[in-house]
């Protein structure tokens, strides 16, 4: 036997096998299910861009957790005047899209970043979530601290208080962690001004955490007053960075749950 029609013949038996004949069935079709399907994901994007134009409404007490809080402040700025509310609005629109690419369905606390808008109140806020069963809510937010060399992220967490916030404690203790975790990761620096440096905080005035029925926590970006945090908050790019750092947090919370 030539070593051609060797050739030719295992070529031959090759397609025997795997060209199927025309009275087998097809394969099955698999579908592939993204991995955050069901998923119901809260983001509160911090303030509204014109909740300086509504003192009257913002400042009015509203519930906060066995105590009553104004409704809302009008959030801080860059030295520059880049506003808190553009930053927390704009890093939220990047987290949702990658959210919902994910197949979570992702819940918004406020739907535009206009100055003809006020709110919601932090009891709004903080019920967001509570009636869809959200797995989580992720409240975005950024310092304005003057201290000299103030600067870096903190995540504040609820403390565990009866009757508000017993039920979410544990959980939203461990977001706390993942969501610190996936920021220093992704190359960002612990607040050096805030809770000895840890990166992580714990507060109990906060009516955004208090009113959860789900995990939740509360991120700080960073501080707008500090030049470096601020050029990365002022810059596209640095906000998607912002954006993919708390998406792979809230992965890896939900992927333990």
């Amino acid at each position: 036997m030539t070593r051609r029609f060797a050739v030719a013949m295992l070529t031959a038996a090759v397609l025997l096998v795997l060209v199927p004949s025309a009275g087998d069935a097809a394969p099955d079709r698999v579908d592939l299910i993204p991995p955050l399907a069901g998923r119901v994901v809260v983001v509160d994007p911090g303030h509204q861009l014109g909740n300086h134009n509504f003192p009257g409404r913002i400042h009015r007490l509203v519930p906060a957790g066995g105590f009553r809080k104004p409704c809302n402040m009008t959030g801080t700025a860059t030295n520059g005047g880049y506003p808190e509310a553009s930053l927390t609005w704009d890093v939220a629109l990047r987290l949702r899209e990658q959210l919902r690419a994910l197949g979570a369905t992702v819940l918004l606390t406020r739907h535009g970043n206009r100055q003809d808008e006020w709110g919601p109140c932090v009891d709004a806020r903080g019920r967001a979530g509570n009636l869809e069963r959200a797995d989580l809510k992720l409240s975005i937010h950024a310092d304005g601290s003057f201290a000299r060399g103030a600067h870096g992220f903190h995540v504040i967490m609820p403390p565990d208080r009866r009757p508000w916030t017993h039920d979410i404690y544990q959980a939203s203790r461990r977001l706390a962690l993942v969501t610190r975790e996936a920021l220093v990761e992704r190359g960002l620096h612990r607040a050096t001004y805030v809770a000895g440096g840890v990166g992580l905080d714990v507060r109990r005035d906060l009516g955004t955490l208090n009113l959860s029925d789900v995990p939740t926590v509360m991120v700080e970006l960073g501080n707008m007053r500090d030049r470096g945090d601020a050029a990365m908050m002022t810059r596209p790019g640095g906000r998607a960075h912002y954006a993919r750092a708390l998406g792979l947090a809230v992965r890896r919370f939900l992927d333990d749950r």
